[in-house]
């Protein structure tokens, strides 16, 4: 929710505005999402058929007026880096807004690599410093939310003693592995912090009143004075697991609850699940809210055209063409082409980068997805060729299960990019 222009508040937001620096976090190595982020990092991985997850974060600090905006990549940056540039390159929603890409360098002062999300933002705290921020927020790359980052920040600025205000989700017992969990007190300040508890009895005296924890969402703001200072330990590589820890002791930090829908795209199985949701009639992570778009790469992409086809609680994304198929529960990304006979049930195929044949040993296969196939839970990677006859089902039950045409991870069956599978492939 933006601030009314005639309201008090939006006189001191506007002042504060340009004072913000948003540094959104790329990822590590992502390898719980093998083999989506095989060839790409986590935040370039494709989300509800057109969109990268990158897109979310973006999004959600445009929307709340922060307009300056730096991206820090590493691993397999390459998909990543071209895809902030084709979409946020141009952005001139603001003469002093920008969106860039801060690629991890070997300089004179360090010769290493990022080696954590604290030693990242210390890495280009240079570049922090020629902004002049008075305020830094620092944003994870691949989770899916939809804040109001500035009421985030007048929470910040409630109380003037408040250094570090920490993002925090109520989440169940059952969550509470592999999250860091906090304990507020009085005026919200933390009392206590405990990352990635392994049994519930470390925890049990941060439950809140209705009987959950607040689990820390990896979205900070910072005082920059004050994260200049945390950032001056060397030996310090992670917020969650360091900074934190530390800061409560010895400074004023702030827990902000925020009640809405919230993921952590960690695992095969998270994002399939998260993407799937889109589907529900009523979505916990709405796309269709006028006043919070969110923005990704616009493409001159002819309409969806759908021959005899029968589609029912989809997402069908521009491009595509459906002929007399069955779509069920699915999302079907830019470009894909499903042919007649197929039928897909509880799928995420994330589409096509062109349209057109891949040609290999085995023979010429369009892309796409064949004649006559059936594909159910499963993920088909971009740019894949599935050839006619094919059943993606996972009839024995797999959990774990790879060979040269697809992988299984948490049960869920993954064609990685630019697969092709040949006419009558069974699994």
């Amino acid at each position: 929710m933006r601030f009314q222009e005639d309201s008090i508040d939006c006189v001191e937001f506007i002042l504060k505005k340009d004072e913000v620096l948003t540094v959104i976090l790329g990822g590590g190595k992502g390898t719980r999402l093998l083999p989506l982020t095989e060839k790409r990092s986590k935040p370039a991985v494709s989300f509800g058929g057109k969109y990268r997850l990158i897109d979310i974060p973006i999004s959600n600090s445009l929307n709340s007026g922060f307009e300056k905006i730096f991206v820090l990549t590493q691993f397999n940056s390459y998909s990543l880096n071209r895809h902030i540039h084709r979409t946020y390159a141009s952005n001139s929603i603001h003469q002093k807004s920008f969106v860039e890409i801060i690629a991890a360098e070997q300089t004179v002062a360090s010769a290493n690599w990022f080696e954590g999300t604290a030693d990242a933002v210390r890495k280009v705290l240079p570049y922090i410093k020629e902004q002049k921020p008075k305020y830094v927020l620092i944003l994870s790359g691949d989770q899916l939310y939809n804040m109001d980052l500035a009421d985030f920040m007048q929470n910040h600025l409630m109380d003037p003693e408040t250094e570090i205000s920490v993002a925090t989700n109520s989440i169940s017992e059952d969550r509470i592995e592999g999250l860091g969990i906090v304990k507020s007190g009085i005026g919200g300040f933390i009392q206590e912090f405990i990352e990635k508890p392994q049994d519930v009895s470390q925890v049990e005296d941060c439950r809140t009143k209705d009987g959950n924890f607040l689990a820390n969402m990896g979205i900070y703001i910072f005082n920059t004075n004050s994260l200049i200072q945390v950032l001056e330990d060397q030996n310090m590589a992670d917020f969650g697991k360091e900074i934190l820890p530390r800061a409560i002791r010895e400074r004023k930090v702030k827990a902000y609850v925020y009640d809405g829908y919230w993921e952590d795209i960690g695992t095969i199985r998270a994002f399939y699940d998260a993407n799937l949701m889109l589907t529900d009639h009523i979505p916990k992570f709405n796309l269709y809210l006028e006043k919070t778009p969110f923005y990704t790469r616009a493409r001159s992409l002819p309409p969806t055209k759908i021959n005899n086809a029968i589609v029912n609680q989809a997402l069908i994304s521009e491009g595509t063409i459906l002929n007399h198929c069955e779509v069920h529960r699915s999302i079907v990304g830019v470009r894909q082409f499903i042919d007649h006979g197929t039928k897909i049930y509880d799928s995420i195929i994330m589409g096509l980068d062109h349209y057109g044949y891949f040609d290999r040993k085995m023979g010429k296969i369009p892309n796409g997805i064949g004649p006559n196939c059936e594909i159910r839970g499963a993920i088909v990677d971009k740019d894949c060729a599935i050839g006619a006859n094919v059943r993606l089902l996972n009839e024995a039950g797999h959990t774990e299960y790879q060979d040269e045409f697809v992988t299984i991870r948490d049960g869920i069956i993954v064609v990685p990019r630019h697969t092709t599978v040949p006419d009558g492939y069974q699994i």
